[in-house]
């Protein structure tokens, strides 16, 4: 059994939740819980920060010293997934004064690089170890500098998608589509260790 965490106040979080229910249709054996207290944390294998506004899920982080735990947990293997404001959340250097980043991503981070809402797209991205998906972009971060990151997917010469040991970021909404496997990449990290194998080699855990 995996369980998973998705930090539970603002922005898509019902969205990922539907993604881990549709990885258990398929047979795998993963439940969600809710994150809104740093108590809760204890109680799963990993951590999703789901895209929406990074200054308020940062300031509830905050508030409810979940921000404090991540980082701890963190130094202990615990692994950690961010969309678009989870990007922004767990990069080093966020380049607003409002959002202090988690530090988990060595990375430099832009927000809204890509403009605002009526600049939003999607476009096919091709994930190393996937093969193509569906980029939604929405009010999407620029990563500016990976620092000692490794990029997964570029979009138009732009890394979009970054990892680290234990942490998994990209600028774009994997759970605005259907297509679960980017979140079964972030199961795969939980079970292996917190590496992303080539795509072959690794066994979601599951049933």
């Amino acid at each position: 059994m995996v369980k998973i965490g998705i930090v539970g106040f603002q922005g898509d979080v019902q969205e990922h939740l539907e993604m881990f229910t549709r990885i258990s249709g398929k047979g795998k054996n993963v439940q969600v819980q809710l994150i809104r207290k740093e108590v809760e944390l204890d109680s799963v294998d990993g951590l999703v920060i789901p895209g929406g506004e990074s200054t308020t899920i940062y300031k509830l982080i905050k508030e409810y010293n979940i921000y404090n735990r991540i980082k701890e947990k963190f130094k202990d293997g615990f692994p950690v997934m961010g969309t678009c404001a989870g990007l922004i959340l767990l990069s080093k250097n966020t380049n607003d004064p409002r959002v202090e980043g988690l530090g988990l991503l060595d990375s430099e981070i832009l927000r809204n690089g890509y403009g605002r809402q009526g600049e939003s797209f999607i476009d096919d991205v091709n994930i190393k170890g996937i093969g193509n998906v569906k980029g939604v972009f929405i009010r999407a971060p620029v990563i500016k500098n990976v620092g000692n990151s490794s990029v997964l997917a570029y979009y138009r010469e732009l890394p979009v998608m970054i990892y680290s040991r234990f942490a998994l970021g990209m600028t774009f909404h994997p759970e605005l589509t259907e297509d679960t496997r980017i979140h079964e990449m972030f199961m795969g990290m939980i079970g292996g260790e917190g590496y992303i194998s080539s795509g072959e080699g690794i066994e979601v855990l599951g049933e």
